[in-house]
């Protein structure tokens, strides 16, 4: 009989690979943009933050911060690389204001997470009390990504059309939420597990929500809609 921590370590696998292609459920995006050579209505404050919050989560799942959390920074880390080149993307077809505020952005969040090292390799000297700080900022990170889904689930709401809220992507979100959320209930981990809940709980909104406003959805309708972003929580 398969041990806690073999099962563990097979769930948190699966949780990476259904994190993976939520991260590169935007690639459609990239590619419209490389076609037309500009950013069109497209927005990089979504690429933009999750660059952070990977960064974060990357630093807690560090041995020397939250020990046994391999699998936290494997996915955390190409998270990070597809991120940061979805950034790149976006600097190199912006026109010079919304590059300044990249660059601006960046900087702040290269600051920040440094600041982060500094005071908590520094200052807290066991595993337990940097578990703590860095897994409340992760997780007040990935509590503020959740605007962009409830932003969707409003207009879901007040359109009655589910038409720019993707089925597949919902069901990955909520498959995702459940899987993170039983990686760290196995080996209880208050600030994986916060996260995903609510990712789990977002992700089964939005399934109901699909159901509920299937049938009223205009299909046909070609009206203009900017990209809309449903990952909200991507990572543990």
């Amino acid at each position: 009989m398969a041990n806690t921590e073999t099962i563990r370590t097979i769930v948190g696998i699966i949780g990476n690979v259904i994190s993976f292609f939520l991260f590169l459920s935007p690639v459609p995006t990239f590619i419209k943009i490389w076609k037309v050579k500009t950013v069109m209505q497209f927005r990089p404050d979504p690429y933009v933050a999750t660059v952070l919050n990977c960064a974060v989560w990357i630093f807690y799942g560090m041995p020397f911060v939250h020990p046994d959390s391999l699998l936290v920074i494997t996915i955390n880390g190409i998270g990070l690389v597809i991120e940061l080149i979805y950034v790149s993307i976006f600097f190199i077809y912006s026109e010079w204001p919304k590059r300044r505020r990249i660059i601006i952005a960046l900087i702040i969040e290269v600051i920040f997470v440094a600041i982060v090292i500094f005071v908590t390799l520094t200052f807290l000297h066991d595993t337990k009390s940097r578990s703590m700080l860095v897994g409340i900022l992760a997780v007040i990170f990935n509590i503020l990504m959740y605007t962009s889904p409830l932003t969707v689930m409003h207009r879901v709401i007040s359109t009655k059309s589910v038409k720019y809220m993707p089925f597949f992507l919902s069901l990955a979100n909520f498959a995702n939420g459940c899987i993170w959320f039983a990686y760290a209930f196995l080996k209880f981990d208050i600030y994986i597990l916060v996260p995903n809940c609510l990712g789990a709980l977002s992700g089964a909104i939005q399934l109901i929500l699909y159901a509920t406003y299937y049938r009223s959805t205009n299909w046909d309708d070609d009206g203009k809609s900017s990209e809309i972003e449903l990952p909200g929580n991507t990572t543990p």
